[in-house]
């Protein structure tokens, strides 16, 4: 194993977690890098959604593409095995595997692969996706590689995980946001209507809600509405 293109690829992926994050060029790297560094003529990757259903993310090649769509389309395989009991499934020999998974066993010899190995992409109790390493030539997989293999696989899976957390950071501040400029127009238009009709604040607010609810529109456009005077509001008095 090229310990340098190893040190290399650790450093590369972990930049990713603090650098603009790319999440296609992310996975496309860790497949090509698997290929690279360890024993293993393609590789593959295969992402559960927010629904938790799996999708294909990245290929090293168009064979292995194909190979991992076939799995999901007839809903087996070692890649779709290891996503939902969360533990590595290591096949030397496909050949093997025809009672197991009959129509992916076949598919894959057919595809010029003897020998597959799928590693969970796994943080904890969560399982995000599986890293799949296949082989032309069918034999025991490199003893020394396989902890490396599930290293990068863990690695990848921080990155995913960091990305939906701001992901959903990002959607909560936003709505926070517009929760507190919705806020700020209430207020503004609770003062002018309560002015308007000599009322005092928590009336003007009643009326303004009342208003919303009774026309089947939000609150924040009904007040925008009264601030900027763009419609007449009958029974708010404009």
């Amino acid at each position: 194993m090229d310990q340098k293109l190893l040190a290399k690829t650790f450093v590369e992926l972990a930049d990713n977690l603090v650098a603009d994050f790319d999440l296609i060029d992310f996975l496309r790297l860790l497949t090509d890098r698997c290929v690279g560094m360890l024993d293993a003529s393609a590789a593959g990757v295969l992402l559960a959604d927010r629904d938790g259903k799996l999708r294909v993310m990245a290929a090293s090649d168009e064979r292995v593409r194909l190979l991992e769509l076939f799995q999901l389309q007839n809903d087996e395989g070692p890649c779709l095995e290891c996503f939902r009991t969360g533990a590595a499934m290591v096949v030397p020999d496909l050949g093997t595997a025809t009672v197991r998974w009959p129509r992916f066993a076949v598919a894959a010899q057919r595809s010029g692969f003897g020998a597959v190995q799928a590693l969970p992409m796994r943080l904890r109790d969560e399982v995000v996706g599986a890293l799949n390493l296949f082989r032309t030539a069918s034999g025991p997989f490199d003893p020394a590689a396989a902890p490396v293999a599930q290293a990068l696989a863990d690695v990848a899976t921080i990155s995913v995980l960091q990305q939906r957390t701001a992901e959903r950071s990002s959607v909560l501040n936003e709505q926070l946001q517009t929760a507190l400029n919705s806020r700020v127009l209430i207020e503004q238009a609770k003062g002018k209507l309560a002015e308007r009709q000599g009322i005092d604040m928590e009336q003007a607010f009643t009326a303004l809600r009342g208003y919303a609810r009774a026309h089947n529109r939000r609150l924040a456009d009904v007040a925008r509405t009264l601030i900027d005077g763009s419609e007449p509001l009958p029974g708010l008095g404009s």
